[in-house]
């Protein structure tokens, strides 16, 4: 476990910070301002064991669809649709041949 070093520079905010829950409740409007604005996150422990994890909020989209819309790019077709036309035209009749 990674403990806390209690010095007057900034927190590293790209790892997890490790706090007893004593700390955390004395400080606690303060931190949560912090992970809220630094994107930290913060394990609370009791006796030395993590018991939760303070993490800033972030809303969940209301549906799937488009939710990585401008973050993923399709090159070319995906599925060759021609092909799976035939497939889908084989399936329901029997008597037709792919690829003659």
């Amino acid at each position: 476990m990674k403990a806390h070093s209690q010095s007057s520079t900034k927190p590293d905010y790209s790892e997890p910070r490790y706090m007893k829950a004593s700390e955390f409740k004395a400080k606690c409007l303060k931190l949560m301002d912090e992970v809220a604005e630094h994107n930290g996150e913060i394990v609370i422990t009791k006796n030395r064991e993590p018991i939760a994890r303070l993490l800033p909020y972030t809303k969940r989209p209301a549906t799937l669809l488009g939710m990585y819309k401008g973050q993923i790019k399709v090159q070319g077709e995906i599925v060759d649709v021609e092909d799976l036309w035939d497939e889908m035209e084989a399936e329901t009749d029997p008597d037709r041949v792919l690829n003659p």
